[in-house]
């Protein structure tokens, strides 16, 4: 049924050979004064090892270059924590289907980051480091409530703030995923479906903190059940027969530590909570800057709406985990708007910006080898022309900060001061 009318056969095909021409290159669309200004501001931090370009009003006019389309995926995962790519193989399929800025964020830990740095340099792709904590949010004594919540955080092109203590705050959570996935296994075999911790730790990988992903992997290859969506229908699912928390932190206490190390806090898929409105509600007084609204399959009106009450960025990515199949969506598949990416951008350059200005203050205080390597390990650019970083870190990472931030943000006194600092370093060396 089509309403009142049924349209003709002969409509409808009418209809189809329009839409196919418009495919193949119809007129293009004229973008608003407001997407416009989006636009340009947004490609300004993406491209911040081009040239600079003058703007435009108008969408199908390039500048002296075709203008790219800018697509950001802020949600995806390797083999670092329960993906099934590496962050390398990760960011050449980002690359493939037209992601221009990635952010890896696996499951509790920054530890696949550098290698995506180093692909991205390769693809001309920006990396945001993220990473994807598990907390647990509880409303009170009814235990019964308490449900996971995971937080997204992004940083800084220089990663994290305070990165021991972040380090040290990941560690832990990860030290419980060891123990979760070992409950889960007893719990298996209780109910008569045997499992081998030595089976989910070789899934896992050297070195992986083990999550509910590779433990459903190994009930597949033992038999228990057909495929992973069986694994988690039956056991594994939040309170299931097989199911078992960790050592997770809680929610408010999750999105408090981003927020004092430098991060952007997000919250990763609420269409998956049972009560997404009471965890919005409390983690909005603890700091939260935005939550999910957007997946491969459009925008969710609720989870939009959810985000205007509170006054929330809207956000999304496709949680691409690259193990294949028609569930999976596509690295790069839920399309941002750019004025949703550039709302995003408002909030989180002024954190990353004071971030990376404490970061280069502790490496003036600090000024050690393992400082330098540290922060290079997250923001070391594709060139910086002229000078040896092993010789001149100072002056290294003076000019590092012109990748790292746009002009405007680095002409003010905190960061010539900073520059200054810098210089002297490396002269002292």
């Amino acid at each position: 049924m089509m309403g009142d009318k049924e349209i003709p056969k002969k409509q409808a095909a009418n209809g189809s050979k329009n839409k196919k021409k418009k495919k193949r290159g119809g007129s293009k669309k004229r973008m608003t004064s407001e997407q416009t200004s989006a636009y340009n501001c947004v490609s300004e931090w993406v491209f911040l090892d081009r040239p600079h370009l003058p703007n435009t009003d108008d969408f199908s006019i390039p500048w002296n270059q075709p203008k790219e389309k800018l697509v950001f995926e802020l949600h995806s995962h390797s083999i670092h924590s329960d993906g099934f790519l590496s962050p390398s193989k990760l960011v050449e399929r980002a690359h493939q289907n037209g992601v221009k800025v990635l952010s890896l964020t696996d499951h509790d830990t920054l530890s696949g980051i550098p290698e995506a740095l180093e692909a991205a340099s390769r693809f001309g792709i920006k990396i945001i480091p993220g990473v994807e904590i598990s907390t647990m949010f509880t409303q009170g004594r009814d235990s019964a409530s308490d449900e996971p919540v995971h937080i997204l955080a992004y940083y800084s092109s220089c990663g994290p703030a305070k990165f021991d203590q972040v380090d040290k705050f990941l560690s832990s959570i990860r030290d419980g995923r060891f123990l979760r996935a070992e409950n889960m296994i007893l719990k298996l075999n209780k109910l008569k479906l045997p499992l081998k911790w030595e089976q989910v730790a070789k899934i896992a990988g050297k070195g992986v903190a083990p999550g509910r992903l590779h433990v459903a992997r190994a009930m597949v290859e033992a038999g228990h059940v057909e495929n992973l969506r069986q694994a988690f229908s039956r056991y594994l699912y939040d309170g299931g027969p097989a199911y078992a928390t960790g050592s997770e932190p809680l929610s408010e206490e999750a999105v408090q530590f981003i927020c004092e190390t430098g991060g952007v806090a997000v919250l990763a898929h609420p269409w998956a909570l049972k009560d997404p409105i009471a965890v919005v509600r409390r983690l909005k007084e603890f700091g939260l800057h935005g939550i999910e609204a957007y997946r491969s399959d459009g925008k969710l009106a609720a989870y939009s709406d959810l985000a205007d009450s509170y006054g929330l960025l809207k956000l999304g990515g496709s949680d691409f985990h690259g193990r294949g199949g028609k569930q999976e969506s596509e690295v790069g598949s839920a399309s941002l708007p750019m004025l949703a990416v550039h709302e995003f951008l408002k909030v989180a350059r002024p954190i990353w910006g004071r971030a990376i200005s404490e970061i280069l203050e502790n490496y003036i205080k600090y000024p050690s080898e393992t400082n330098f390597q540290l922060i290079m390990s997250f923001g070391k650019p594709k060139v910086c022309k002229g000078i040896s970083p092993a010789s001149c870190p100072g002056d290294f990472m003076g000019q590092c900060l012109s990748l790292w931030l746009t002009n405007e943000e680095t002409q003010n006194a905190e960061f010539e001061a900073i520059k200054l600092k810098l210089a002297a370093i490396s002269t002292n060396q």
